[in-house]
C-alpha cells in the first residue's frame, strides 16, 4: 500500500527537494506552503505522516499542530531552523512525534519518515531479544487502572480513553511491558527508533511530560511513571504498588 506524506514548508525549494526524495523512496507526496494550506491538504488527503516546518506562515507550525491534534494522531515530523532546544521541545510538547533541524540531509529525513511509519505500522520497534518486546501475543496489557491495547493502539484509565500520539503510545507500552525496569533516555530512543540522533534523548522528557499529563499522573507522587534521577524512567509495578 502506497503511504501518503504531506510536506509543508514556505520555502518551495525545500518542499520540492523533500518531495523528490520521498517519491523516489516510494511515497505519494502532497505539498503545502502555509498553515491554512496544510490544514486543507490534511483534511483532503488524510496523509499517513506530515513533515511540517515550525515557521510556516498563517498559522505557524505550532498552531497547525494543535489544530491537527484535535482531529487526528497522524505522526508529525517537525522541521525547525531554530537552535534552541526549548524551541524544539515546544513542538514535541504539543504533539509532534519527532523533529529535525535545518539544514538537514534529505536522506536522513527519508530515514526518519521510514522509521516513524514503520513503528506506527508494527506497533513498536523494539529489537528482538528485548525483555518483553512485542511478539505474536498482542493481548491488551492491564496494569492496575491502565489498559494498553496494542492492536487498537488505545489506552484507557479506569475505562476512560487516554489521548496519546503514536510515539507516546509506543513509549508508554514499552514501559508497561517492563514494570519495575529502569530505562535510560538513550535506551528508550534506541528501542523505539532503532537508532539515535544527536540531542534527541532529551526529547524523551517532553514526551513523558505529555504522557503524565494525559494519565493525570503527578510526577511528585507518581502512580504510574517514576523518574529515576540521573538515569531515566520506569513504570511502577502495579501489583506491588502501595
Amino acid at each position: 500500500m502506497e503511504r501518503r506524506v504531506l510536506v509543508v514548508d514556505d520555502e518551495s525549494k525545500i518542499v520540492r527537494l523533500v518531495q523528490g526524495y520521498l517519491e523516489q523512496a516510494g511515497y505519494r507526496v502532497f505539498t503545502a506552503f502555509d498553515g491554512n494550506g496544510c490544514l486543507q491538504a490534511f483534511r483532503r488527503h488524510s496523509p499517513d505522516l506530515i513533515v511540517l516546518d515550525l515557521m510556516i506562515p498563517a498559522p505557524d507550525g505550532i498552531e497547525v499542530t494543535r489544530e491537527i491534534r484535535k482531529e487526528s494522531e497522524v505522526p508529525i515530523i517537525m522541521l525547525t531552523a531554530r537552535d534552541e532546544e526549548s524551541d524544539k521541545l515546544v513542538g514535541l510538547e504539543i504533539g509532534a512525534d519527532d523533529y529535525i533541524a535545518k539544514p538537514f540531509s534529505p536522506k536522513e529525513l527519508v530515514a526518519r519518515v521510514r522509521a516513524v511509519l514503520r513503528r506506527t505500522e508494527s506497533g513498536m520497534a523494539a529489537p528482538a531479544g528485548t525483555p518483553n518486546a512485542p511478539s505474536g501475543d498482542e493481548r491488551p496489557l492491564i496494569a492496575g487502572a491502565l489498559t494498553v491495547d496494542p492492536i487498537q493502539r488505545k489506552v484507557r484509565r479506569d475505562g476512560e480513553t487516554v489521548e496519546l500520539t503514536s510515539y507516546q503510545f509506543d513509549l508508554l507500552a514499552l514501559l508497561v511491558r517492563n514494570p519495575g525496569r529502569v530505562f535510560s533516555r538513550m535506551q528508550l530512543v534506541e528501542l523505539l527508533q532503532g537508532h539515535t540522533y544527536e540531542g534527541y534523548e532529551r526529547t524523551i522528557d517532553a514526551h513523558m511530560k505529555n504522557i503524565r499529563r494525559a494519565l493525570n499522573d503527578d510526577p511528585k507522587q507518581p502512580g504510574f511513571i517514576e523518574t529515576v534521577r540521573g538515569v531515566g524512567y520506569r513504570f511502577i509495578d502495579q501489583e506491588n504498588a502501595e
